[in-house]
């Protein structure tokens, strides 16, 4: 089984594996607290109808190909969009990291991703406030990284990326999740880029309504469906020099 074990910031180490991610939270007497991350406890959601007739038409090799492929296509373009976001230029051949780790150059579906946020941004000027950001639940039952909070007419917005054609239960519990770990309230969205619907502006822009109590529910699931289970800790330091 492949793991993959990562610092990310403030010394919190981020361990995934095929079906899991935990976070591991440094605590003062020096040990590490290791709590779940927000998309590992939605993917125990029910998906909903919609979601099975589309795997049962597909079958599931097909089905499980596409998920892989749309996952490799999410991660290079929200590693291109912190890029930009920190200032860099991004061109039709620059390189990203992938889901599994690769680096490799960006596709056009991909570029047309990046192209949208753009054109998102440009048109909206938000107030960027933090972005690609760890944040922890108040009571440590759970961690996640957002991808931006910003500020529009004095609102503030907490923004999830998508790369989806569509917009599943499991993405607005997601989001409703990293609204509960901070102490002011704020309108949540989901931003989906390189959306092919939109034939101009290639974005759609939903504001979502607060699920929480949705989340403690899949959050009940996830721990009646992981009784017992510990985070991948086996032999593997996190980093190494000579």
């Amino acid at each position: 089984m492949k793991i993959e074990r990562k610092i990310i910031e403030n010394g919190i180490l981020r361990v995934t594996t095929s079906d899991e991610r935990w976070y591991g939270i440094p605590q003062e007497d020096g040990s590490i607290r290791y709590v779940p991350s927000v998309t590992w406890i939605c993917e125990h959601y029910p998906k909903g109808i919609g979601f099975y007739k589309w795997l049962a038409s597909k079958g599931w090799d097909e089905a499980m190909a596409l998920k892989e492929a749309a996952g490799d296509r999410g991660s290079t373009v929200h590693n291109a969009v912190v890029a930009m976001l920190k200032g860099e230029t991004i061109r039709h051949d620059s390189a990203f990291t992938d889901e599994t780790g690769k680096q490799r150059e960006i596709t056009t579906e991909e570029y047309e991703g990046v192209i949208s946020f753009a054109d998102w941004w440009k048109e909206n000027k938000p107030e960027l406030i933090i972005f690609d950001k760890t944040v922890i639940a108040p009571d440590f039952s759970y961690a996640g990284t957002l991808d931006l909070l910003y500020k529009i007419k004095g609102e503030a917005w907490l923004i999830d990326l998508k790369t989806s054609s569509e917009i599943w239960p499991s993405h607005e519990l997601q989001i409703s999740a990293y609204g509960h770990c901070f102490n002011e309230p704020l309108k949540l969205g989901i931003l989906q880029l390189g959306y092919k619907r939109n034939k101009k502006k290639k974005f759609k822009f939903t504001e979502i309504e607060n699920q929480y109590e949705l989340f403690e529910a899949a959050m009940k699931i996830w721990k009646k469906e992981t009784s017992g289970i510990i985070p991948q800790q086996k032999d593997f330091p996190a980093e190494v020099k000579l």
